[in-house]
């Protein structure tokens, strides 16, 4: 049994043709438009066309099933097919072909090749810029941001020991050089001084009573040797008498006499010899009184010592800023006991200069006296103008606190940092707050 089926030549339908004055219209475009721009045309018209095939197709309608009854011929053969369900359907109508894209024409030629030429410039101009910028702003130039500001900082503490009965600062103030700090308790330091006046004196007394005893010496000296004077003059007295005693003939003078003669001649002799002796000793108590000076006089300086430290330890309890400078880091307070060497305060000078680690390689065209481009990190509007002073004979890393050992394990190169100081060519404005530690990015003319 065999069921109609739909005739799909019926049901199609071809698009609706498109009128000559749109295709003119399209054609003076594809002249004035440019390669692309025809090419995007082309394939909006081919969209356009399958668009409108589309909606003028209507949907397929389902095939209804054929279903044929087997009738067993007589002598076997299998029943022969159906032409018309064996025969294929026709398929939709394909696709129109694109249209050829059109020549472009002289206008759109001469178009294209000026905006080549035009390109071609503007290519050659952007490369001319960008080696004349790397040539005047980078190429002689050296720059690092590992940069930061240097000072000498002062540490400022006590060389006496003892509690704090004045403070007269307050944080990060402005000092100048001489200006009162503090003050440490000084009665302890004024005895002591006083205990040193009166030391002074004694020495300065006893020197005195030394200077005396030489004079007193001196007189007992000068007494002993006239004294060797007398006795001299004695014993020759003496000798004569018994020279002229011995010259008598025996019967005139007695033996008697004559014994007694010679025991005062022996007797002025050794009256003579003791004076003498006496009279070294005179001189020597006159050279030990003269020491006895020198000792005095030694005493005398000690004792001065002692009070010029005794006057030193009370100027020591009122601590003054040695320098001109911001009180920073302060650790002390009023009624605080301090001692010797402790740290109590850091006064940083407004005198400050930069310090840039640059790579050693980018110290080969660099030398102290080159302009400096100095920008704070702080006050990124304002550009400093300074110049290199020196180069650390080293890098940062052998000067540290570890230093490294490449001759131990496995070597890995690095690429070292060398510090180079940078000082100001101007003087900072006051209303800045440049201090150490800020970070600065230097750029350094080179060449």
């Amino acid at each position: 049994m065999r069921t109609d089926e739909p005739n799909l030549e019926a049901t199609s339908k071809t698009p609706p043709d498109v009128t000559p004055q749109l295709v003119k219209r399209v054609h003076e475009l594809y002249a004035q438009l440019g390669l692309d721009e025809v090419r995007a045309v082309q394939e909006w018209e081919l969209r356009k066309d399958k668009s409108n095939g589309a909606e003028s197709k209507p949907a397929a309608e389902p095939k209804p099933e054929v279903k044929t009854e087997e009738k067993p011929e007589a002598n076997g053969a299998a029943p022969a097919a159906d032409p018309k369900v064996a025969e294929p359907k026709p398929e939709a109508k394909a696709a129109e072909p694109k249209p050829a894209p059109l020549p472009p024409t002289p206008a759109k030629r001469r178009h294209n090749r000026r905006r080549a030429i035009l390109i071609g410039l503007g290519v050659l101009v952007l490369v001319a810029a960008i080696t004349v910028y790397y040539i005047c702003f980078i190429a002689p130039y050296e720059s690092t941001d590992d940069g930061f500001i240097e000072a000498h900082v002062t540490i400022v503490s006590p060389q006496v020991s003892g509690p704090v009965v004045r403070l007269l600062i307050r944080d990060n103030q402005t000092v100048k050089e001489g200006d009162l700090l503090l003050e440490i308790d000084p009665r302890d330091y004024n005895t002591k001084l006083a205990q040193a006046h009166a030391d002074l004196e004694s020495a300065q007394s006893q020197l005195e009573q030394a200077k005396a005893q030489v004079v007193v010496d001196e007189a007992k000296a000068a007494q002993q040797l006239a004294a060797v004077t007398v006795a001299e003059a004695e014993a020759g007295r003496a000798g004569a008498d018994l020279k002229r005693y011995q010259a008598v003939e025996s019967r005139a003078v007695s033996q008697t006499q004559l014994d007694l003669q010679k025991t005062q001649a022996e007797s002025t002799s050794a009256t003579v010899e003791e004076a003498r002796q006496q009279a070294k000793a005179a001189a020597a108590q006159v050279s030990l009184s003269r020491a006895n000076i020198n000792t005095a006089a030694a005493g005398v300086q000690q004792a001065e010592a002692k009070m010029q430290q005794a006057q030193l330890d009370v100027s020591y309890t009122k601590i003054v800023a040695p320098v001109d400078g911001r009180v920073t880091q302060r650790s002390v307070e009023k009624g605080a006991y301090v001692q010797t060497g402790q740290s109590l305060l850091a006064l940083v000078p407004t005198n400050v200069w930069v310090v840039a680690n640059f790579k050693e390689s980018q110290l080969a065209r660099m030398r102290p006296g080159q302009p400096v481009s100095i920008e704070v990190d702080a006050y990124p509007k304002r550009h400093f103008k300074g110049r290199v002073d020196s180069l650390q004979a080293g890098s940062g890393a052998q000067f540290s606190l570890l230093p490294p050992e490449n001759a131990v394990g496995n070597y890995v190169k690095v690429v070292q940092r060398v510090p180079v100081k940078i000082i100001f060519d101007e003087p900072l404005d006051t209303q800045l707050d440049i201090a150490p530690g800020m970070s600065v990015e230097p750029k350094v003319k080179v060449n």
